[in-house]
Formats: structure tokens, C-alpha cells, sequence
């Protein structure tokens, strides 16, 4: 993360990116001065209770996520999972896990647009080393799944009024 702020904080014309911000917070809590700033969020890989907090809807965590988020911003998820990983809760992730998590994002505001099976080309994309290192794609299956912030004309949780 330190190398990639740094290669951010460098003038646009040396592929610096003036809008990119690195902050290290449990996403349960995140500061005051990120709410409602991102257009776009992404979680890659997670382990531990951030896995455990979105594959169970915990709500402390969604609504970590919500309050940061624009109305209309795209939340992208790339998860994999394992018995290692220890969240007996679900088991397994697999075609229904999204369905049946859908309402419960949906009450922070998240609306599920897709859910599937992420390609190795989207896997690629993420640039995620973590991906490589757990062999995602090849030897172990990982979910990709997109949600979009609601308008405040769709519905409640709308994140900070400025």
C-alpha cells in the first residue's frame, strides 16, 4: 500500500492520481471525513473478520462501507474462500450466497447487481498480487459481485447531507 500511495502522489503526467486515497481502518470504522467520498470502492481478498463481516452482512461493516460511498457509487467485491478461512457461517461460497445476502446489503443502501464467478481476465485486472498467491482462478474458485449505492429517490440511508 505504501508503494502504491507513493506512485499515486506523483504529478499526473508520471501516472500519479490526484483523487486516490490510502487510509488503513477496520471498515467498521472509518473516519468522519470519509463519508460520502467515494465514487467507487473495491474490496479485494479480504481474510479474517472483514470476509466474515461481508459474506454474514455484519452490519457494522455494510454500513461502514455504505457511509462512504456516493448514491450511485459502483462497490465491487472479489472474494475467495476456503475452510481455512473459518467461516462456518456460509461454508462456501456459491450461487445462492449473494441472493440470499442481497436484502440485507440492501437495507445499508447496496443493491446487488451481479454476482458470478470472476474470469481470469477480472482477476488479472485486480492486479492482485493476494490473487496470485492464492492461485484464484486456477486452483481456487473466486466470486466477483457488484452493487451500486442507491439515489436518495430509491430509498432510505443515504449517507451525510452537506
Amino acid at each position: 500500500m505504501a508503494r502504491a500511495s507513493r506512485r499515486a502522489a506523483r504529478p499526473a503526467k508520471r501516472g500519479g492520481l490526484a483523487n486516490a486515497l490510502f487510509v488503513v481502518a477496520a471498515a467498521e470504522a472509518l473516519p468522519a471525513e470519509l463519508d460520502g467520498v467515494a465514487d467507487a470502492l473495491t474490496v479485494h481478498f479480504p481474510w479474517g473478520s472483514l470476509l466474515r463481516g461481508l459474506l454474514t452482512a455484519d452490519a457494522a461493516i455494510l454500513g461502514g462501507i455504505a457511509r462512504v460511498t456516493r448514491p450511485g457509487a459502483a462497490v465491487t467485491l472479489l472474494l475467495s474462500l476456503t475452510e481455512r478461512d473459518n467461516v462456518t457461517e456460509i461454508g462456501t461460497i456459491d450461487e445462492r450466497t449473494f441472493a440470499v445476502l442481497a436484502p440485507a446489503y440492501a437495507t445499508h443502501g447496496l443493491t446487488l447487481l451481479d454476482a458470478r464467478i470472476a474470469t481470469r481476465e477480472e482477476l488479472a485486472g485486480s492486479h492482485s498480487s493476494w490473487a496470485k498467491r492464492l492461485r484464484a482462478g486456477r486452483s481456487r474458485r473466486a466470486w466477483q459481485a457488484s452493487f451500486r449505492r442507491r439515489h436518495a429517490e430509491q430509498g432510505k440511508d443515504e449517507g451525510p447531507r452537506r
